[in-house]
């Protein structure tokens, strides 16, 4: 299992590279410049030389990518063109927005398509099979900017006089404010550490936070003010785990070793839950995986609709401006992240078929 691993972890570092790379080159393929698109009508030729030789930007684009790859290796992603604060505070204060969201719309996709499919599976052609891969088809086919324009609409508009009101936008009702767990806890926090970065990163994610300092007002806003945006982005990826999982689900039933267990008498739950489905799980894990990439990307339009200030719409005010380091830095971060999420993918195989380890 320990070479599984490394194998798998080496086999992470072109992609990484990879991404470096193309991340850097297509940033600055982007049409426009920094200076002309935050200036704007102050961007004479004159001011913009100084601020491309302020900012960097007059190197060559080799000694730029050398310089950009030192100062990742060093933990450093440099400094926001645009609001002159460090990547990395950045991501501090807005990554916990897009993991929570994320997280969200995966557990919701994962606990509805899941079931979903194996109900379609055991009931093959049957009007709950029918009903449910309409639903499937419908949930692909709707973008996620109209789904959440529509949901805001009917739960915050059409709704809100019922107790079915739901917030359209933001984190957090207005007064509400959250008070960071080591500071509830009166824990001594040396400013501008490691430490004291990492506690003010975990303090972001509000449901984390207001859980274990016991704040049951705020967890519950910030719940409620979650639902329409993870409901709004889990809606393609559960359809799609939907219909992989009805698929997996009818060829382990069709297999002789199913059949086998049903003959021996066995109930119907049981060879369903015990005997197919950890077989059928195996591309619906694989599924699940490549969706995170297809949240990330969603979270874009989702967070720009709903007023989340999260890594998607941050990054999409990035391109705007030509905020080079923020671009770079984003994307990096996003794309570590999605290659530790296949990772734990390439490991789940081997824990629900140990034949992969052998391999």
């Amino acid at each position: 299992m320990i070479q599984y691993t490394i194998r798998r972890l080496l086999a992470s570092i072109p992609v990484v590279v990879g991404v470096l790379i193309v991340t850097f080159a297509l940033a600055r393929a982007i049409p426009g410049d920094p200076c002309t698109a935050i200036l704007g009508e102050k961007a004479t030729p004159e001011v913009c030389e100084q601020f491309f030789i302020d900012k960097g930007l007059d190197k060559s684009i080799p000694v730029q990518f050398g310089v950009y790859v030192k100062d990742i290796l060093q933990g450093d992603f440099g400094e926001s063109i645009r609001f002159k604060r460090p990547i990395t505070q950045i991501l501090i204060e807005r990554l916990p927005i897009t993991i929570e969201l994320g997280t969200a719309a995966l557990v919701i996709a994962l606990i509805v398509g899941i079931p979903a499919g194996i109900l379609s599976a055991i009931r093959r052609n049957s009007l709950t099979d029918v009903l449910i891969m309409i639903g499937a088809n419908i949930g692909v086919s709707m973008p996620v900017f109209w789904l959440g324009l529509m949901l805001a609409y009917v739960f915050a508009l059409m709704l809100k006089d019922t107790p079915f009101w739901l917030p359209p936008s933001g984190r957090l009702s207005a007064g509400l404010s959250v008070i960071p767990f080591y500071e509830a806890f009166n824990w001594t926090v040396t400013e501008n550490t490691f430490s004291a970065k990492l506690l003010e990163f975990f303090s972001n994610f509000y449901l984390f936070n207001s859980l274990i300092t016991a704040d049951w007002k705020v967890l519950g806003d910030a719940v409620k003010h979650l639902i329409l945006p993870s409901v709004a982005l889990s809606t393609i990826p559960m359809a799609i785990i939907a219909r992989m999982t009805r698929s997996s689900m009818l060829e382990v039933l069709g297999l002789d070793y199913v059949r086998t267990a049903r003959a021996k008498g066995l109930p119907n739950r049981l060879v369903i839950l015990k005997h197919a489905l950890r077989n059928a799980l195996l591309p619906v894990v694989t599924i699940a995986g490549l969706q995170l990439g297809l949240v990330l990307s969603g979270a874009i339009l989702t967070e720009t609709i709903f007023g989340l200030s999260g890594v998607g719409r941050s990054l999409f005010e990035a391109i705007t401006a030509r905020d080079y380091p923020i671009i770079q830095g984003f994307v990096v971060v996003i794309a570590v992240g999605y290659v530790a999420a296949n990772l734990l993918v390439d490991l789940s195989y081997a824990f629900l078929d140990p034949r992969i380890r052998l391999d």
